[in-house]
């Protein structure tokens, strides 16, 4: 078969030989036709250039024609271009019959490998075994040295030689282990796993070979750094395409007015700014099941063109960094033997870059974000995240919370600072054409208020209600300067007793009853209710009420028997009563109604009205 293979050689390079020797007759010496010997652009297979050196052809082709088998062929006129393709044939032919018998044997080979794994997994706890007992004799022989003994001396070089080759196998060993991180696709807790079942090794190497210990932990911190780094870098950067492509802008404030133009080359804002003011269904990222849910897969998301608000985002990059974090201190402390600031120490020689990258990617976002809620949503789950890294026993990573926290802390103040501003200096003549339903502001105020309210109440923060004091106070405000602009008393009680409703009813869909906002908002509505309700019955029923009143003022005092001296003015309101009561109230309630966008409250004011 090897002088098969040969004669076919030869013959191919003779058909090559011929074959070009008839294109040349026929186009010219590079096939032009026209005989321009332009240069063939080859790049390694260029014939034009020096390299290819026809000499060893022909030497290769000489030694083919002086085989005996090519001889032969050559005597008895066998087509050689049909013999090189036979020749072919059949290696095709061997070529599958060795592929068809390695499939064939693939059970053996599976099995094979199977009992090479078995071995390994005697041989490596059998080494622990032998190490361990090195070890022992090792430090029996250095305590027997320090007490004296002289027959110390005739075991010293066996030990020292046997140390030297334990060192070789274990350098060996844990940075093979070290090198697999760097593959591709690599899961390394496999090897992490694997390094911990051997830690062994890592403290031989500490009591007997101190050099050695550093070069395998100086490895280690450097691959797995890089490793972090990379692959957060990597992480972060999808993370972000996936975000909302609508966002909050600067001019997207509380107090900005709906119709407010901007100019022609400026950037479109949100479509509806009361939704950066809504919490919705966002809150659910700090609940439990939701906080420690599986992280976002950006090309996954990506596929079923899904996104997410910032804070969803930042949840599933900090649950990674987290997790891993955890999960890496409690390796290093136990695999490297290191507690307190020596573990710190080298937690952070590990994650510290990617630490930092996420730091300067934060700051970098905060500078041009608006959205309150989400920065204040970030604080909560930091606060979370920092409780569960101290479940789990993990301090490495609190110096990076607070600096977490140092970035969004005074971003959320800025921005809910902006907003009290907006809300000051909001001039109720320039918002158009008013009329007595609730404002769009309010109704902005209330959403968010509420929406940091609830929020706050999970970790209650003096901080936070301060600034939302700040906002309440600016909001109160507001609302007043709107009702002056209204003509008459009624009107301008309406206006206010419908925004003092409206923001009354969000806040306690969201926040305790017993908030301070509930009970500010509360005492507001009771004091401007009370006052319409005697505006609404001074016209038909004024009399009759002024005279109720002074009765009650004159029993109080004890000075009923004045009272004797009214029976005429008593007579005349009891008359004038009775005949227009019936239309007086109908009138009354159909006002009412009309008045308030809240039923429920203009009934409340129909049954107060008609209490009184």
């Amino acid at each position: 078969m090897a002088a098969a293979a040969t004669m076919a050689a030869a013959a191919r390079e003779l058909v090559l030989r011929a074959g070009a020797s008839d294109v040349e007759e026929e186009e010219g010496p590079l096939g032009g036709g026209s005989g321009l010997q332009e240069p063939l652009q080859l790049g390694e297979l260029d014939i034009t250039s020096d390299e290819f050196i026809l000499d060893e052809v022909d030497v290769h082709i000489q030694a083919n024609l002086e085989d005996e088998l090519v001889k032969e062929a050559l005597k008895t006129g066998v087509d050689l271009r049909h013999y090189s393709k036979q020749v072919e044939l059949e290696l095709q032919q061997i070529e599958q019959k060795s592929i068809r018998d390695y499939i064939q044997e693939s059970e053996n080979i599976a099995s094979l490998h199977n009992q090479i794994t078995a071995c390994d997994a005697v041989l490596e706890p059998r080494f622990l075994e032998q190490l361990q007992e090195l070890d022992a004799k090792a430090a029996a022989v250095r305590e027997q040295e320090a007490m004296g003994t002289a027959a110390c001396a005739d075991v010293r070089g066996v030990l020292d030689r046997l140390r030297v080759k334990a060192v070789t196998k274990i350098r060996e060993f844990i940075l093979q282990k070290i090198y697999s991180f760097r593959k591709p696709m690599t899961n390394y807790q496999i090897p992490q796993a694997a390094l911990l079942k051997y830690r062994f090794f890592y403290q031989f190497l500490l009591g007997n070979e101190r050099a050695t210990a550093k070069e395998i932990r100086d490895e280690y911190v450097e691959t797995l750094s890089k490793i972090y780094l990379s692959y957060y870098r990597s992480y972060v950067g999808r993370l972000m395409k996936v975000q909302y492509e609508e966002v909050a802008e600067k001019d997207d404030l509380m107090g900005v007015e709906d119709t407010a133009k901007k100019g022609f080359f400026s950037k479109p804002s949100l479509r509806s700014r009361n939704t950066i003011f809504t919490l919705g269904t966002r809150g659910t990222v700090i609940s439990p099941a939701e906080l420690e849910a599986p992280i976002l897969v950006p090309h996954t998301a990506q596929r079923g063109e899904q996104r997410y608000p910032f804070e969803a985002l930042f949840r599933s990059q900090h649950y990674a960094l987290l997790d891993n974090s955890c999960r890496e201190y409690l390796f290093i402390c136990e695999f490297f033997i290191v507690s307190g600031p020596a573990a710190h120490d080298l937690f952070h020689a590990v994650m510290g870059r990617t630490l930092s990258m996420t730091l300067k990617h934060l700051e970098s976002y905060l500078a041009d974000c608006y959205d309150a809620i989400a920065v204040f949503l970030c604080i909560h789950i930091v606060l979370r995240f920092r409780n569960i890294a101290a479940k789990r026993d993990v301090p490495a990573l609190d110096r990076y919370w607070e600096q977490v926290l140092a970035l969004l802390w005074p971003r959320f103040e800025l921005i809910l600072e902006m907003n009290v501003q907006s809300v000051r200096s909001t001039d109720p003549q320039r918002l158009g054409g008013l009329d007595t339903r609730p404002h769009y502001i309010t109704r902005r105020y209330a959403e968010f208020s509420s929406a940091l309210v609830s929020i706050n109440q999970t970790i209650p923060n003096e901080r936070t209600l301060q600034l939302l004091g700040q906002l309440q106070v600016e909001v109160e405000n507001f609302v007043l300067r709107v009702a002056a602009e209204f003509s008459s008393r009624k009107e301008q009680l309406v206006f206010l007793i419908n925004n003092y409703d409206m923001m009354l009813g969000v806040l306690m869909e969201r926040a305790a009853d017993d908030s301070k906002e509930v009970e500010s908002f509360q005492q507001l509505l009771n004091a401007r209710t009370q006052e319409f309700i005697e505006e609404l019955l001074s016209p038909p029923f004024g009399g009759l009420v002024a005279f109720v009143k002074e009765a009650e003022a004159l029993i109080e005092r004890g000075q009923a028997e004045r009272l004797r001296g009214e029976e005429a003015r008593v007579t005349q309101l009891i008359r004038g009563f009775g005949s227009s009561w019936k239309a007086s109230v109908e009138s009354l309630s159909q006002d009412v109604m009309r008045s308030f966008t809240n039923f429920r409250n203009g009934t409340s004011i129909i049954q107060g009205a008609l209490t009184q």
